[in-house]
């Protein structure tokens, strides 16, 4: 058994993701297992600082979304909500094509937070960017 209350399939993820931040940036959900979400983004004019190389800002923007949407799969989303609170990235490896990969892998499960270690690698393995986000979980008003 794993961590998430509700295990969406791929394709609900990658749905859920349409006319978001994510979609725009050609995101696109790849896996979904026991205790991580794993998605694919590209490294092009979408992602790209004038350099082209990929933007750091757009790591950030995948790790966020990884660990977003796995909170949000750790939740009863009919009574909470799931909100980044702070998230942190080194950028330790520069790159200029192909996609990149980022898996979201829980450190904590609380019922208020959340803290996510989100990896960033090439398509080959290289680490590219690790990231801490900590989500807080709230309770919708009513």
């Amino acid at each position: 058994m794993g961590i998430f209350k509700t295990a969406p399939s791929l394709n609900q993820l990658n749905q859920w993701n349409e006319n978001t931040l994510g979609a725009n940036l050609g995101i696109v959900f790849t896996e979904i297992g026991d205790n991580f979400i794993e998605a694919i983004m590209p490294v092009d004019h979408r992602t790209c600082q004038p350099y082209r190389f990929l933007h750091g800002g757009a790591s950030v923007a995948l790790a966020e979304t990884l660990g977003s949407v796995a909170s949000s799969c750790c939740i009863d989303t009919s009574v909470q909500l799931c909100f980044g609170l702070e998230i942190n990235a080194n950028h330790v490896k520069s790159v200029n094509q192909g996609s990149v990969i980022g898996r979201a892998e829980p450190i904590h499960i609380g019922q208020r937070t959340h803290v996510w270690e989100i990896k960033i690698k090439t398509e080959n393995g290289d680490l590219v960017c690790i990231s801490r986000l900590t989500v807080a979980v709230i309770d919708k008003k009513k």
